[in-house]
């Protein structure tokens, strides 16, 4: 498969040129990468209006993923949210009337962002198995029968898979609701971009979503703030031909050169021998899975790539384990009182595996068992919308006087950034519970009047 990005580029780079142009390093600088960090001169196309080298590169992902098209992001995924957003709730728009998105609750903060700049109004997805601020185990019967009672029909359905700590929906069941209702599925796909490569695919477009998006930086060799916008085939004309506007309504005039080239250049990783060697990686991390599980660990989630340990099952915290982990030179991508979670890719070496099991082969740490608050808190009243709440003046409060306070910035452990409070929501005591677990000692709340 051809890179015409990185090409461009090297074309660029043989020619003995004086740079009287952005950036300011000009080709030289002490990180090394400076020399390939261009900006939009001709012939290297503009990411918010591609019709050249970028263009045919995204039609190369578009042909990977196969999807109707494909867009690039180099500010992650945050921004194709807010694209799909943008695009769905313009489909849907009603003169007077602000548009709604039914949600699960386990979304990322950026999510609550996007519907403050865009004005839209939220109905949670909150199922009452749900026991972690992370997981939304919607059902395809639990979402037919939330539509069948809105008395509002929303602009879309979105729900976020896989989650943080590695369970996956049934997107495809999902989807098949969402058409019952004439509705497009939305998927924060962020964690699961290998998950079209498969057999068979996993991803949500090749099961039925209308749009969804992928944090390439966080599971392929791309850098970071890397992302594919997707949409499918059968989504709206709408959609196809909106896509780019809807972008450019939140993205940077300046893109990074660096990362459209690592996106270009993944085009090709992908193409040759990935499955491959994906499926090597699943094997291995599967194994490792196994050997954990007889040592004790409890390990869950259905993400081939992504081993969570449910720590307080195996009676530690998860601060315990990843202080195993630590002593053995290894980082975890998260750790907080219940999980640990560690992500693998077909770059991952064979000693990081080792050391995990070293680390870990002894079984868990003799502990106290861990106090959990009660699951699902009752999700509080909405007292003003989530514009109007996010951008009022704040004042920031102890978290244990936020209670009965009107939620103003989304309060969030991060990772993963998932809101324990919404903003315009009256926080709970609940919540507040939740902040103490967390380790939250401030929150932003509504400035009184």
């Amino acid at each position: 498969m051809n890179t015409p990005v990185v090409d461009f580029v090297d074309q660029y780079l043989q020619k003995d040129l004086s740079r009287l142009h952005m950036p300011g390093h000009k080709g030289q600088g002490f990180l090394g990468c400076e020399a390939r960090d261009i900006t939009e001169i001709p012939g290297a196309d503009v990411l918010d209006q591609a019709c050249g080298i970028i263009a045919e590169s995204e039609a190369n992902a578009a042909a990977l993923f196969q999807t109707g098209r494909t867009f690039y992001s180099t500010e992650g995924s945050s921004l194709s949210v807010k694209a799909m957003l943008a695009l769905a709730a313009g489909n849907a728009v009603q003169e007077g009337e602000r548009p709604l998105i039914l949600a699960a609750r386990n979304v990322h903060k950026t999510f609550l962002y996007g519907c403050a700049l865009l004005d839209l109004d939220v109905e949670w997805l909150y199922p009452e198995q749900g026991q972690s601020l992370c997981s939304c185990p919607v059902s395809p019967g639990e979402l037919s029968r939330r539509l069948s009672a809105l008395q509002k029909k929303p602009a879309a359905v979105y729900v976020t898979s896989p989650d943080y700590l590695g369970n996956i929906l049934d997107i495809r069941g999902l989807a098949e609701v969402c058409r019952a209702h004439s509705l497009p599925l939305l998927v924060d796909n962020a964690h699961g971009a290998y998950l079209q490569f498969l057999e068979p695919s996993l991803h949500p477009i090749a099961l039925g979503a209308a749009m969804c998006c992928d944090s390439a930086h966080k599971t392929l060799p791309v850098l970071t703030g890397g992302a594919y916008l997707h949409i499918s085939q059968n989504a709206p004309a709408a959609y196809l031909s909106g896509a780019r506007g809807a972008l450019s309504l939140f993205t940077s005039t300046s893109p990074s050169y660096l990362i459209l080239q690592s996106l270009d250049l993944c085009n090709r990783y992908l193409a040759q021998g990935y499955r491959e060697k994906l499926e090597a990686c699943i094997r291995r991390v599967s194994i490792l899975k196994e050997e954990l599980e007889l040592a004790g660990w409890r390990t869950g989630g259905g993400e081939p790539l992504k081993l969570t340990l449910y720590c307080r099952e195996s009676g530690c915290t998860g601060m315990e384990a990843a202080a195993l982990l630590r002593a053995n030179n290894v980082e975890p991508e998260l750790a907080d009182w219940e999980h640990v979670v560690l992500m693998f890719t077909p770059e991952s070496r064979e000693a990081d595996f080792r050391r995990v099991l070293e680390a870990l082969r002894s079984g868990p740490p003799d502990s106290r068992r861990l106090s959990a608050p009660e699951w699902p808190p009752v999700l509080p009243s909405r007292r003003m919308s989530i514009r109007r709440a996010v951008l009022a003046p704040h004042e920031t409060v102890p978290a244990e006087q936020a209670a009965g306070r009107i939620c103003g910035a989304p309060v969030v452990s991060c990772p993963p950034a998932v809101p324990i409070a919404v903003s315009g929501e009256e926080i709970t005591e609940a919540a507040a519970a939740l902040f103490r677990y967390y380790g939250i000692d401030n929150v932003e709340v509504v400035q009184q009047a």
